[in-house]
């Protein structure tokens, strides 16, 4: 028989991912007590390869949660970024579309890093390897949540649950059927990945439509290049050398950059399916959902974790304000605010994803209709700076 024992928190946050320790900050700023669990161990939330491109918001999020100074000094700013359609580059500069606005380019592994080191300097309690938890009674006026550590069960009583547990959690998982709706696009491709310490082959991003289907030139710094190539969802990882992937993507980038392409052996390889998912609502009763709990974006806008921090910035100001001015508008607004921005950022990853990307099915027409949005958008001022504006990230 295991023990159990009770602490009390106000806010109980579940998964120790960019969106909940970015949350837990911004709370222990405002003089709000916070209790973060985790499943996995530190390591292991470290070495999950994950996104690099911050949006202007993302960025000031980090830096008003007292976590910056190294993303300031090491990550690079891009000002623009590439679309390429069969060897047709065409730059889209986002600081002037936009009047200003750029994105960041820092790694979701180094971000975290810094997140966990702002908690530990925070005197924060974080719970790793957190196993079996459970959400109770989170429609009551007393939610809880329990788990086990060492084999002895533990339960917190507290007055919200922040579901920060990303797409397989128990978050969202604890909202009844009854109560929950869910939308889902799953996409027949997936994303093959490589990680290299090998510059990157161009300053900035490069988008890639080719006949063999999609490719992204990205990078993690100066001396670390991320790259990525269309494949088939049910792709065998084994059968892909690093040599068979430099090769296919020298076959899809623009001949003056496949000729400058510099290769190396991997760091990291691994295949991503590609899906659109929202769950609505984002509330229910004092459980909260946010980032890849509530959606799911394909990576080709760049969105995920940025529309991570969104969610984070509107739950986190909703709280504050509940706990500062005892007003409940904020977490009563949460849910339609938080998905207002949410389907814009997943009609700009879709539109994105149709746009550069080949599909099994596709027609001759479709062809035509890809290359028709690429000049369509390309060539006009007011569709660029969509684009732009999109891109660098909608105002919270």
């Amino acid at each position: 028989m295991t023990s159990r024992t009770q602490v009390r928190t106000q806010v109980c946050i579940i998964g120790a991912g960019p969106s909940g320790l970015l949350l837990s900050q911004l709370l222990h700023n405002a003089g709000i007590d916070t209790i973060v669990l985790e499943r996995q161990s530190g390591d292991y939330v470290l070495g999950r390869i994950r996104a690099g491109i911050l949006e202007q918001g993302m960025a000031d999020l980090l830096r008003q949660a007292g976590a910056g100074a190294r993303m300031d000094r090491e990550g690079l700013v891009h000002e623009g970024l590439e679309l390429c359609f069969y060897g047709d580059r065409r730059r889209v500069d986002l600081k002037e579309l936009t009047g200003g606005d750029v994105v960041t380019v820092y790694g979701q592994t180094e971000l975290t890093r810094d997140l966990m080191d702002a908690r530990k300097a925070a005197g924060g309690i974080t719970v790793y390897e957190a196993a079996n938890v459970a959400i109770h009674d989170p429609a009551g006026d007393h939610p809880r949540v329990s788990y086990v550590k060492d084999g002895k069960t533990h339960e917190i009583a507290c007055d919200f649950i922040a579901g920060c547990d990303g797409y397989h959690g128990v978050s969202r998982a604890s909202i009844p059927d009854s109560v929950l709706r869910t939308f889902e696009r799953v996409y027949p491709f997936g994303w093959l990945g490589l990680l290299s310490d090998t510059p990157p082959v161009a300053d900035e991003l490069v988008y890639a439509r080719h006949e063999r289907g999609f490719a992204l030139a990205s990078m993690r710094s100066q001396t670390r290049s991320r790259y990525y190539i269309q494949c088939a969802f049910d792709e065998n990882l084994k059968e892909w050398t690093d040599d068979r992937f430099w090769d296919e993507l020298r076959r899809r980038l623009p001949e003056e950059l496949a000729a400058a392409l510099v290769t190396g052996p991997s760091l990291e390889k691994s295949i991503a399916p590609l899906r659109s998912f929202v769950a609505e609502p984002l509330r229910h009763g004092r459980l909260f959902l946010a980032g890849d709990a509530a959606h799911i974006v394909p990576p080709t806008g760049a969105k995920g974790l940025n529309l991570a921090a969104s969610d984070i910035q509107y739950l986190s100001q909703a709280l504050i304000s509940f706990y500062r001015d005892k007003a409940e508008e904020g977490l009563d607004g949460y849910s339609a605010k938080a998905l207002a921005r949410i389907w814009q950022a997943e009609r700009f990853s879709w539109w994105m994803t149709m746009l550069l990307h080949r599909f099994p099915d596709s027609s001759p027409f479709d062809a035509r209709m890809q290359r028709a949005e690429f000049e369509n958008t390309t060539r006009s001022r007011h569709a660029l700076a969509n684009l732009a504006e999109n891109y660098v990230g909608l105002p919270y």
